[in-house]
C-alpha cells in the first residue's frame, strides 16, 4: 500500500489504542490479516521531555536527555547561536540519515549532494511577499526549519533548536536584458558549486529577482535535506497554503522532531541492529560496483537524469502478479533491479541501498512531522540458481524485518559485512516511491514544488551515489527515473530496468521456477546489438563505422583499402599497412595461445615505436587488454 497511506493508518491505529508491528503491516497480504494481527503491545518510545525552561540564562547537562554533554561543551554550542541560551530551545543528536548528510558536506570540495534547489515564479510581489510570510510561520511552527548543526569540538554531532530564526532573503540584482533571469538565478546559487552555512538556522535560504517584465518575480529557495525529505516537502507546501487560503487555524499541534530523534536512537537496541545486518552482510566481502562505479565520495555533479514510463499493460500485470503472490509492488521492483546489478557487475549476490520512508515507526504524528525521516540501508538479493517465485518472497520477508531496523545506522550496517574499510558495500539506490504524476517520459527528473502560489520552473535532487533508479509508483501505473553518469546513460538504466520487469513477471506467470539468473534484462534493441551486430564478422570494412568500430577493426579495413601506404615511421624504420598488419596478426595468434582473450590483460615493457604499435594492436586483436 502507499506508504504515507500506511503511516497514517498506524497513527490513526495508536490514537484509538491498537497497536501493529509494522514487520507486520508489511507481511499482511490484505487488510483482514493485518486487523487481526493488531493487538499487542507497542513498541513506540516515549521521547524524554524537553527540560530547557523559556529564557533560561543557562543550560545545564541535566536539562538535555538525549544527548550527554559537558558544560563547556554546552557553552560552546550556545556560543555559536544569536541570542545565547535565551534562543536556545532545544539540542539533541542527528538522526541516522542526518549524519550521512552531514558527512557529505563535510567531505565536499565544492558545493552540497544534499543543498536542493528551485526555482518559482510569482506574478507579483505582494504574492513573493505572501509566500515568503507564510514560509516564515511554517518555520515559526515547526522546530526542525529553526535547526542549526553544531560539530566543532565536541563528541559526537548535534542539532540545535533556535527559538528564533529570521528567514535570510537576499533580493539580487540581475540584468534584464539577459532574458533568462529563472536560469541566470539559479546558475548563481547551483548547488553544485554553492554552499550554505548549516550552523545557521533556518538551513533555507530564499533568493529574490525581478524578471525581465518588471512584474514577475523569480524565487530561488535554498533547503537542505538535514532538515526535509520528499515527504516533509509535502507537508510544508500544503501548510504553506493552509496559510495564503486563511486556513492556518485547521493545522494541526506540530509534533516535535525531537521525538523521531529519541524513536531513533532509543527503539531499538543497536546489539539488535547489529545482529541483524551481520546475519544478512557477514559473508559479502566485495562491494557490489556496478559498471565499474565506485565512488561513493561525489558531489553530483557529472550525473545525468532521464525517466521512463513503465508500459501500462506490464504495469497492471506487475501488480496482478504482486496481489496474487500476497507481494508489495515494491518487492518485484527489489528483484528486478538486483538481475540488472547482477549483469551490470558480473555478480549473482548482489548488494545495493534501499531507500526507507523513514515513519513507520516515527512515533505519533509521525504522518504529520516537517523533518528528514527517511534512510538508507543494504539490502542483499541472490539471483543465480534461485528459483523466480522463491526469489520473491524472500526478498518480499527480508523487506519486512529491513523495516524493523529502518532507523538503524548506514555505517553500523557497514561494517557488519566483510568488505574491508576503505571501499564501498554498495555504489546504486533503488528509491521506491508514491507519487504523483510529475513529469512527461524521458524528461528529467525534478524536486517536489514548494510553492503553491507559484509556478516552479527548476530544481533538482542529487545524491552521492553514483547510480540511482526511482521507481515512481503513481497508483495504477510506474515511472522509472534514473541518476548515472553520461558514459552509463541514465536513459539506457531505464531500459534495462524496463526489460528486467518484463523478463520477471513474465517468468513469474509462466516459469514461476525458472532460474533469476537465465532471466534477461536486455532491451530488443541492445540484445540484437550485442548478440547480432557485435558478432558480424562479414562485414564490409569500407561499411565500418567509426564511431561503432573497435580500433583494431578501423586499423584492419584501412590496410585493406591501401595496403602499402605507410602506416608507421620511427626514427629511420617505416611499416606500411600491410607489415604492420602481418606483425600484429602474428602475435594476436601467440597471444591467443597463450590464453589472451576477453577481460584478460597484457602488461607491455616496449620503448616508443614500431614495436609498440605492433604489440598494441595484437593485444587488440586477441580480445585483451593492454
Amino acid at each position: 500500500g502507499h506508504s504515507l497511506l500506511a503511516v497514517t493508518l498506524i497513527a490513526r491505529m495508536r490514537r484509538q489504542g491498537l497497536h501493529a508491528d509494522v514487520r507486520t503491516l508489511f507481511a499482511a497480504p490484505t487488510l483482514a490479516s493485518l486487523a487481526a494481527a493488531v493487538v499487542g503491545e507497542s513498541a513506540e518510545v516515549q521521547a524524554p521531555p524537553n527540560r530547557i525552561p523559556a529564557a533560561s540564562p543557562v543550560i545545564t547537562p541535566e536539562m538535555l536527555p538525549l544527548v550527554t554533554l559537558g558544560q563547556a561543551e554546552i557553552d560552546a554550542v550556545v556560543a555559536t547561536v544569536p541570542g545565547g541560551a535565551g534562543n536556545v530551545q532545544d539540542i539533541y543528536p542527528l538522526a541516522p540519515l542526518q549524519e550521512g548528510f552531514l558527512f557529505h558536506h563535510l567531505a565536499a570540495a565544492e558545493g552540497d549532494p544534499y543543498l536542493l534547489a528551485t526555482v518559482s515564479s510569482f506574478e507579483t510581489r505582494e504574492r513573493l511577499d505572501a509566500y515568503l510570510d507564510a514560509l516564515r510561520a511554517v518555520i515559526a511552527r515547526h522546530d526542525v526549519l529553526r535547526t542549526a548543526i553544531a560539530w566543532e569540538g565536541l563528541p559526537e554531532p548535534v542539532q540545535v533548536v533556535w527559538r528564533q530564526a529570521p528567514l535570510p532573503v537576499e533580493e539580487v540584482e540581475l540584468d534584464p536584458a539577459a532574458g533568462d533571469v529563472a536560469g541566470e538565478l539559479y546558475r548563481r546559487f547551483d548547488p553544485r558549486r554553492h554552499r550554505i552555512d548549516i550552523r545557521r538556522a533556518p538551513l533555507l535560504r530564499c533568493h529574490v529577482a525581478r524578471d525581465a517584465d518588471g512584474e514577475c518575480w523569480k524565487l530561488l529557495l535554498l533547503f537542505h535535506h538535514l532538515v526535509s525529505d520528499h515527504t516533509a516537502m509535502e507537508v510544508l507546501r500544503d501548510e504553506i497554503e493552509a496559510h495564503l487560503s486563511g486556513r492556518a487555524d485547521s493545522l494541526p499541534q506540530p509534533v516535535p522532531f525531537r521525538n523521531f530523534v529519541a524513536q531513533a536512537r532509543l527503539g531499538v537496541r543497536p546489539e539488535e541492529h547489529r545482529e541483524f545486518f551481520q546475519e544478512m552482510l557477514g559473508d559479502v566481502n566485495e562491494p557490489t560496483a556496478p559498471f565499474g562505479l565506485l565512488d561513493v565520495r561525489g558531489d553530483g555533479s557529472g550525473i545525468e537524469q532521464a525517466r521512463l514510463d513503465v508500459e501500462e499493460g506490464l504495469a497492471a500485470r506487475l501488480r496482478e502478479r504482486a496481489r496474487a503472490l500476497g507481494v508489495s509492488a515494491a518487492t518485484v521492483c527489489h528483484v528486478a533491479w538486483a538481475q540488472v546489478l547482477a549483469r551490470a557487475s558480473g555478480r549473482d549476490d548482489v548488494v545495493f541501498g534501499t531507500v526507507l520512508f523513514g515513519r513507520m515507526q516515527g512515533g505519533e504524528g509521525a504522518d504529520r512531522v516537517i523533518g528528514p525521516f527517511l534512510n538508507t540501508l543494504p539490502i542483499r538479493v541472490r539471483t543465480g540458481g534461485v528459483e523466480v517465485e522463491a526469489g520473491v518472497r524472500q526478498t518480499h520477508a527480508l523487506l519486512a524485518k529491513l523495516l524493523r531496523h529502518e532507523h538503524a545506522s548506514l555505517v553500523l550496517a557497514q561494517r557488519c559485512s566483510a568488505v574491508d574499510a576503505s571501499a564501498p558495500l554498495f555504489t546504486s539506490l533503488l528509491n521506491y516511491r508514491y507519487s504523483k504524476r510529475r513529469t512527461p517520459s524521458n524528461a528529467p527528473a525534478a524536486a517536489a514544488p514548494p510553492a503553491p502560489a507559484g509556478r516552479t520552473s527548476q530544481g533538482g535532487e542529487r545524491t552521492n551515489y553514483p547510480l540511482t533508479l526511482s521507481v515512481d509508483d503513481l497508483g495504477e501505473g510506474f515511472s522509472l527515473a534514473a541518476q548515472a553518469p553520461a558514459s552509463v546513460q541514465p536513459l539506457r538504466v531505464c531500459e534495462l530496468m524496463h526489460a528486467a520487469l518484463e523478463s520477471l513477471v513474465q517468468a513469474l506467470e509462466t516459469a514461476p521456477g525458472a532460474a533469476l539468473g537465465r532471466l534477461g534484462v536486455l532491451p530488443e534493441r541492445e540484445r540484437r546489438r550485442v548478440v547480432e551486430e557485435w558478432n558480424r564478422t562479414e562485414a564490409d570494412p569500407a561499411e565500418l563505422d567509426p564511431a561503432e568500430s573497435c580500433v583494431h577493426e578501423l586499423f584492419e579495413a584501412q590496410a585493406a583499402r591501401t595496403p602499402d601506404a605507410p602506416a608507421v615511421v620511427f626514427e629511420g624504420e617505416q611499416l606500411t599497412y600491410a607489415e604492420l598488419n602481418r606483425r600484429a596478426n602474428r602475435l594476436a595468434h601467440h597471444l591467443v595461445r597463450r590464453g589472451v582473450g576477453p577481460d584478460v590483460r597484457v602488461g607491455l615493457c616496449v620503448e616508443p615505436g614500431v614495436e609498440m604499435m605492433a604489440a598494441v594492436l595484437a593485444v587488440l586483436k586477441a580480445g585483451g587488454g593492454y
